[in-house]
């Protein structure tokens, strides 16, 4: 299988704290892989390495066959503008704008104009049935409501990766299970790398591989077989 993201002895400190010690770990294209582990095990400092967002102090990350642990910080927003989708615990909606203009945002910030990223995003809407709901700004959504926007934003730029982070964190577990369901069904739809930081197994339970974090270190197979 062509691998997506490859990481190969990644250490990162903060301060005098060891966050990584020697990750390793590599996903498979169209893989959806779950990273499990104890609060402070560095899985989510893992999950921004791989991003592009923390910079390791030592190790190699490639992504798409991109080297991006050498790359200027310039190089990495593109990256994360244009080939990356990130769903967040707590969705991280822009509380001014309505919910599709939240959809469309990374269209924008790509130079997309407003008329056709719109479009683009309204189309998310039926999908994850969110119609009617358009033009709603996130304080008037429910809580799963509001992460399946956030999810539409994580894909309306048909990313090659989707970082999410606790994306079900902050839902209970029936709307956690239908946000799953949508996040597995739309990224396998577009072709889409996941990985998604989780302590929750029955959300790990919709993935196809489980890895491990425990002290910095990934201590399950890193490789999909």
């Amino acid at each position: 299988m062509t691998a997506a993201l490859e990481a190969h002895g990644v250490a990162l400190s903060f301060g005098e704290t060891p966050a990584l010690r020697g990750a390793d770990l590599t996903v498979a294209a169209g893989e959806i892989v779950a990273v499990m582990g104890p609060s402070g095990s560095g899985k989510s400092t893992l999950l921004h390495c791989l991003a592009g967002i923390l910079v390791p102090d030592a190790g190699e990350i490639r992504v798409l066959g991109e080297r991006i642990d050498r790359l200027s910080e310039a190089r990495r927003s593109e990256l994360r503008r244009d080939r990356f989708g990130f769903v967040f615990q707590f969705g991280q909606l822009v509380p001014e704008l309505t919910a599709e203009e939240n959809v469309a945002l990374p269209l924008l910030l790509s130079g997309v104009r407003r008329e056709p990223a719109l479009r683009r995003a309204r189309e998310w809407f039926g999908r994850l049935g969110l119609d009617g709901l358009e033009r709603r700004r996130s304080g008037e959504l429910s809580g799963g409501q509001a992460q399946r926007v956030a999810l539409a934003r994580g894909l309306v730029g048909d990313p090659a990766v989707l970082f999410a982070d606790e994306p079900t964190g902050a839902l209970d577990s029936l709307t956690g299970e239908q946000v799953m369901e949508l996040l597995v069904d739309s990224a396998r739809t577009q072709g889409a790398t996941v990985v998604l930081v989780t302590h929750d197994a029955r959300v790990a339970a919709y993935t196809d591989r489980e890895i491990m974090v425990r002290d910095g270190r990934v201590t399950t197979p890193a490789v999909a077989t």
